[in-house]
């Protein structure tokens, strides 16, 4: 299963790629959602390779996955491939500048099963798959809405 989106930003494209890798801030805005993020790299800044392990909640169970930084090519890429049981996950965010305040945010991400279980959970996120992608383009909108208001306040 792959879910996409895309959305403009008005924010200049190293603005954009700054803010979409301040991992203290996403590791944050994690933890606030009840995720127990933990770093699995020895510098500041993960380098090629390196990643988190996260353990949360999910339909009632503890789940945990452990998430690597596949590719890093800035201010132009980013790419993550996440493992939770039996579940891949390949995340591909894509920054295309359309002038030089605005920027498109093209994400992808792709849900490989690989044990029946999971097979079962992909075949139900297919089944509500309308609902999903109604949320997860509010949670794209916000998130751009949010870098452009810190744009605003730095200028």
């Amino acid at each position: 299963m792959q879910v996409t989106g895309t959305e403009d930003v008005a924010a200049p494209i190293k603005h954009v790629f700054a803010e979409l890798t301040a991992f203290d801030a996403l590791e944050r805005q994690a933890m606030r959602r009840g995720i127990d993020v933990r770093r699995q790299f020895r510098t500041a800044e993960p380098t090629i390779g390196d990643g988190w392990d996260a353990t949360f909640r999910f339909r009632g169970k503890e789940r945990t996955a452990k998430i690597t930084l596949d590719a890093c090519d800035a201010p132009n890429e980013v790419c993550f491939t996440g493992v939770s049981g039996g579940l891949e996950t390949n995340t591909q965010v894509e920054l295309v500048p359309l002038s030089p305040n605005r920027t498109r945010v093209n994400l992808v991400v792709k849900m490989n099963p690989k044990t029946l279980s999971a097979r079962l959970l992909v075949q139900s996120f297919k089944l509500a798959r309308s609902s999903i992608n109604k949320r997860f383009k509010k949670r794209m909108t916000q998130f751009a809405r949010d870098i452009e208001n810190k744009v605003v306040k730095t200028a």
